[in-house]
């Protein structure tokens, strides 16, 4: 394959996202995460984390001047109000850094792994999306499984993003993580072997 092809992919919080996209990178794909990014433009003596600092107050740093992540979620998961604020001051430099990122890449299959990607309008780059589902019900039980969260804040988390049933309405592919790790594998596949035509 020589030309270059850009794909999106989301999910929701604990759909498996991070899964999928480590299977299309064990299948050859270039994975641009924007996960890894947005830690990276939060890193002490970037701008976004002075201009986090600026709206949130000291309150969200740690001593050493890092990013206190536990209490910046803490604030975030009970203000729709401040999580707007944060994602308006985040998702541009995410943005102009995955489009940087893509653009140095000149052939193969390019997978954009963005969780926000439907809710920042970021979602409008691409012709083609994946959306990574499992029901609202397994993102709960994960989330608490994962990250020791009570069912209160595991609900209240999954609901700061948009309702995994609406994403639906998006996606050009949906991947269904629900079925054990050998079907979603399976489905990651038969996707590549698309992408690859």
């Amino acid at each position: 394959m020589k030309k270059k092809k850009v794909v999106g992919l989301t999910g929701g919080i604990a759909t498996g996202k991070t899964l999928v996209s480590g299977f299309f990178e064990d299948l050859g794909a270039i994975v641009v995460d924007a996960d890894r990014i947005a830690r990276e433009v939060v890193e002490k003596g970037n701008p976004v984390l002075k201009e986090i600092e600026k709206h949130f107050g000291r309150e969200v740093l740690l001593p050493d001047g890092s990013l206190n992540r536990k209490r910046l979620r803490e604030i975030i998961i009970n203000s729709q109000e401040k999580r707007k604020l944060l994602n308006s001051i985040i998702h541009p430099a995410i943005i102009e850094r995955e489009n940087q990122l893509v653009s140095k890449i000149s052939e193969g299959i390019v997978i954009v792994d963005a969780a926000l990607l439907i809710e920042s309008g970021s979602y409008k780059r691409f012709k083609e999306i994946i959306l990574v589902y499992a029901p609202f019900d397994a993102q709960v039980e994960r989330l608490m499984k994962r990250d020791g969260m009570s069912r209160e804040d595991a609900i209240k988390f999954v609901k700061t993003q948009m309702d995994i049933e609406e994403k639906k309405k998006y996606a050009t592919y949906t991947i269904d993580n629900s079925n054990g790790v050998e079907y979603t594998k399976k489905q990651v596949r038969k996707l590549y072997e698309i992408f690859q035509k």
